[in-house]
Order: C-alpha cells, then structure tokens, then sequence
C-alpha cells in the first residue's frame, strides 16, 4: 500500500507533528558513542542489586501510581517534601505533561535549545517564541522579563546543545520578574556544573517555579527512564492530573526500586560526576589550544567547533572513522557538534582523530 495511502486515516493533529528526532542508537559495537550525553560509567552496584531483589513474583501487581517511597527518596535528597515531588518515564514525559497543564497563550524559550520545546508546543497548541541566544549562546535574561510577555518560560540549565548555564540569581530573576506564570528550569545537566546552578531549594518559596530532573544522565540509567519533578504542590497535583488522565502507572515496579537506591548512594554518583568534569575540563582545554572552538560547558558535553571543516563534514569524517556525535542542521549552529563526555580512552581517541582531520 502506498505511503499516503497508509497516511490517510491520520487527523489533522498527527499530520501537523514535526516529531523530534533522537541520536542515533547504532545496532553494532563499532563506534565510540559519544552522541546522546549518555553516562559513560556504570550505575552504583546498589541500583543493580536492588532491581534483582525487585525482579520476583510481585511482578505480577501493578506498581505503586503515586511513586510514594521513590518520591520519599527524592524529597530527603533534595531537601523537600514528598508532596513537592512528582515522578514520571523519564524527564521528556514529564515535560510533556507540564507543557499540557500549565502552558496555554504562549510560552517563551531559546532559539537554541532541546529541541523537543517546539514538538511539546505543536502538540499541545501552544503558541511560542524563540528569543535570540547572545553571540556567545549564553541566555539574555531580559527577554523572558518583560510583565507585557505574557507567557510561560522554559529552558534548560545549563542548556542544551551548547552546555552553557546561568547562575542561580539570574535564573531567580526570571521567576521572580514573572510571578503569575510557571517557568520550567530544565535541570538535566544540573548535576554536572562547576558550581552550583539548581534552583531546587527556591520552590517552597516560588509557587511558579518548577525544575524538572532525569536519572538518564548523572544516575547511569538512561535505560531505565526515570525522571522527577520538584515544585509547589499545586503544581504537582496539575502533573498528577495530566499523567491520570493517560496512564496511572507510568513507572514501572524495577525503575522505582533502581530509583530508590540511586538516592540511597550520593557518594557514588558524587564520585562518577567529579570524573566526568575532570575529563571535561581536560578535552575543552586541549581541544582549544588545537584551534577548535569550544564553547565553555556546565554539562555531561562539549560544544565545539573544528577550525577547518563544516559541521555536516565534520560530523561525517568522525562517524566514518568511528566516533558518533550529534550534529544540528540548524541556524548559527550549523559548524558546531555536540560531543558527550565519555571515558578518557573514548575521549582521547575523539581528540587525536579530530585534530587529524581538522
């Protein structure tokens, strides 16, 4: 049957969806996979043996809906309540969700940022705008202050793709100056800035502000999905609303226990984000003293530039010669590449490769 054949039962709303696109997931062992800001290290031993211990004949029951002991966990490693957090398939889920319950005129964010935003915003008929990134991809915060705006905000922190973040007074700012909107700060990459950029500790006292969280990248477990959202128990009840009215048990019984014990072991993971910034700091610094432009990063990634190639070229030469990045054909980004911080072995073998080709 021919394609538009196929197509013809889709309504309006399917037909109108520009999908978001994820990194290649390649089907060999060939390349070095540094293109989905995946953990290059292994999850804590705790996570693993308590999914063991969780694998028995209570599979056979659905898991708990309200995540209560996992949110329990969250809240004593956060420094909140319960009540305060939310729990959901991964932070994209949740997104999805909070894009549903508390954007309806028009919500505001970057022009270079996660690209699932606009997919959220089409889905849901959202009206948005994309306030320009300075010249350096860092945030100008006076484009998401203005009282006439009228809209809700959302970016990440640091954001993605350039792995840039924004100090915690700055982002505070934004919250305060737009008291009567929900801004969502996008903390998947919160884990792994030189200081301090979570605004986590400030929801108790903006009931607007809503940070948004994924064990895929500093818990080792993208393969799990699991993500969290911490915000005033209003906000909480409207994301419970929305997942109820899809699905009550959107996390299953092995995620909540490898989740519990991911908080139960913060000296593990403190231990894994410390390597990944060291090995950051190392490959930013060596790659631009080659001539690359590497735009300074707060992330599990880099963001760099190769002095002699086009981005799709650049992109092109590293995966033939076994290292996968991820490359965005998009305007004022074109020449860069996102490349996740692996191991030092993986980086060094991105470095000299890179460095010969550029």
């Amino acid at each position: 049957m021919a394609v538009t054949k196929m197509r013809a039962f889709w309504n309006e709303r399917v037909s109108g969806l520009a999908p978001y696109t994820p990194g290649e997931q390649p089907r060999d062992r060939r390349f070095i996979k540094l293109n989905t800001n995946e953990n290059p290290y292994p999850p804590s031993p705790l996570v693993i043996e308590a999914i063991r211990r969780a694998v028995d004949d209570r599979l056979r029951l659905y898991p708990d809906p309200e995540c209560w002991e996992l949110r329990e966990a969250i809240a004593e490693r956060f420094g909140v309540q319960p009540e305060q957090v939310f729990v959901g398939n991964g932070s994209d889920e949740i997104l999805a969700f909070a894009f549903g319950a508390f954007f309806s005129d028009k919500v505001l964010f970057p022009d270079i940022t996660y690209s699932f935003y606009p997919v959220y915003a089409r889905l849901w008929g959202v009206p948005f705008e994309r306030p320009p990134l300075n010249d350096d991809f860092s945030i100008n915060p006076g484009d998401y202050t203005g009282v006439a705006l009228n809209a809700g905000v959302v970016f990440p922190n640091p954001n993605a793709p350039t792995g840039r973040g924004m100090d915690i007074a700055t982002v505070l700012s934004i919250v305060t100056a737009r008291k009567d909107r929900v801004i969502i700060v996008d903390e998947a990459y919160a884990m792994f800035a030189k200081e301090n950029l979570s605004v986590v500790s400030s929801v108790a006292t903006y009931p607007n502000l809503l940070t948004v969280h994924t064990l895929s990248k500093f818990a080792s477990l993208a393969g799990l999905r699991v993500g969290f959202a911490i915000g005033n128990e209003g906000l909480i009840e409207g994301l419970c609303r929305m997942r109820d009215s899809f699905n009550s048990y959107t996390v299953d019984r092995l995620a909540q226990a490898g989740a519990i014990a991911v908080m139960k072991d913060k000296a593990y993971y403190d231990n894994v984000t410390r390597k990944i910034v060291d090995t950051r700091e190392r490959v930013s610094t060596a790659l631009s003293s080659m001539g690359f432009e590497v735009i300074p990063s707060d992330a599990n990634f880099i963001f760099i530039r190769c002095p002699s190639l086009k981005g799709a070229d650049f992109f092109a030469y590293l995966r033939e010669k076994g290292i996968l990045t991820r490359h965005f054909n998009a305007p004022r980004i074109a020449d860069f590449l996102r490349v996740s911080i692996g191991t030092d072995s993986d980086m060094a073998a991105m470095a000299t490769i890179a460095t010969i080709g550029c």
